[in-house]
């Protein structure tokens, strides 16, 4: 990292943890976090190879260390104190390799479902993930890393809450070969939201192979105002050997530098993935000539929101409908408002409340959606409610001051 606590870039990142925890012994069925916690030296051989083999970060072993994950093994009330102790062995390692190896705390996928598809609130879901990077911020960790994200919102609540901790914050989700996550969130509209909300990079891991990732890394890479991550798997696992992968370090370093002449700039390995590999990418990036990359910008579309599913470019002079009032049962209404064939759905935000209901009816809207506030207050939680990029109406009951504000920490343009 740099004075000014960025990445310095290219970064080589590590490779997988889970598949060579079994490899080495780890039963399935177990919590890995307290699998570790008893195996330290385990953990330790696995990482110790990852920097020898030339990785700049390493991910330490809390992959699903948050409280609502724990809680299957009745460890919540342990969560705190294991995102430490599991940090901690992680900073141990690369301080004994020379203290050179940046540490990233690792945050994944809860398991809950917000509402109106789960009983979970947004809220609730933000502070499950803050309280786990506050104490992985606690015991040292350099940055912080939300991976394996398979829906747009767990991606948004990740990040919220894991930028609490004021550290850099990596995102890498996982999508099928449309490029999209399990929930139908598109990828494209996942790195718009990401960068708008301020991530230090953004991509994909596991996933698939390399070479099934290069598409998907082409079709947003126009997009991009940060770093392009790719954390493939090494392939596929092979018939009968459920741990091992079929492509070989090599094969996947050359698929590796093929992501790099697209643009990606951080680079490691998922699934399968062994120290072998790491050396084969730390060779390709240590020759690659980075200046001879060249990715044309999207210049065409300056104004771009999005919600889950969708990328929406307007023009400036886009029509809005007639304002909807927020209620519990305002579906029906954005649906309406839709019709009118608008290009843009006005949603009147009067409280804190209404914010919240915008939240859980917002999946319903399939057009961008502008927000009409009565307060700076309501504008806000009706920006951290929306589950997307959202347009702030000018003539909202804010200042200049306050709406400008809000614009840079949700990335959400004022029209």
């Amino acid at each position: 990292m740099d004075s000014t606590g960025k990445l310095k870039l290219p970064l080589l990142l590590d490779g997988a943890t889970g598949t060579n925890l079994m490899l080495r012994g780890m039963p399935q069925g177990v919590c890995v976090e307290e699998w570790v916690l008893q195996h330290p030296q385990v953990i330790e051989e696995i990482q110790r190879e990852f920097i020898e083999a030339g990785s700049d970060v390493i991910y330490a072993p809390t992959f699903s260390a948050n409280i609502a994950k724990l809680s299957h093994y009745g460890l919540q009330d342990k969560a705190d104190e294991m995102n430490r102790e599991l940090a901690r062995l992680s900073l141990q390692t690369a301080l004994n390799l020379g203290g050179k190896t940046l540490v990233a705390g690792d945050l994944s996928p809860t398991g809950l479902f917000c509402e109106p598809f789960g009983e979970t609130k947004f809220m609730d879901l933000i502070d499950i993930y803050a309280r786990q990077a506050l104490s992985l911020k606690e015991a040292g960790v350099q940055l912080l890393v939300c991976e394996t994200m398979m829906s747009l919102t767990d991606i948004r609540a990740a990040f919220l809450g894991a930028r609490q901790a004021g550290l850099p914050v990596l995102v890498t989700i996982t999508v099928d070969e449309r490029g999209r996550t399990l929930t139908g969130a598109d990828m494209l509209s996942c790195l718009l939201v990401m960068q708008s909300l301020g991530a230090a990079g953004f991509g994909l891991n596991c996933s698939a192979g390399p070479d099934k990732m290069l598409e998907h890394i082409r079709r947003i890479m126009p997009y991009a105002k940060i770093p392009i991550i790719a954390k493939p798997n090494a392939g596929v696992p092979k018939a009968g050997q459920e741990h091992t992968y079929d492509m070989a370090p090599e094969q996947m370093a050359e698929h590796m530098r093929a992501l790099l002449q697209e643009g990606v700039q951080i680079i490691g390995g998922c699934c399968g993935t062994t120290a072998a590999h790491i050396a084969a990418m730390r060779r390709v990036l240590d020759t690659f000539d980075f200046s001879q990359v060249h990715v044309q910008p999207d210049t065409l579309h300056p104004i771009q929101v999005a919600n889950e599913g969708e990328v929406f470019f307007l023009q400036e002079d886009f029509e809005l409908s007639d304002p909807v009032e927020c209620s519990l049962d305002m579906a029906d209404d954005l649906l309406d408002a839709e019709d009118e064939g608008c290009s843009a759905i006005s949603v009147h935000v009067s409280t804190v409340d209404d914010a919240y209901q915008l939240g859980v009816n917002c999946h319903m809207a399939h057009t961008p959606v502008s927000i009409l506030a009565d307060s700076a207050e309501a504008l806000e939680m009706a920006l951290l409610y929306y589950n997307g990029i959202a347009i702030i109406d000018s003539r909202s009951d804010a200042t200049r001051s306050q709406m400008e504000e809000l614009s840079k920490g949700y990335g959400s343009p004022i029209l």
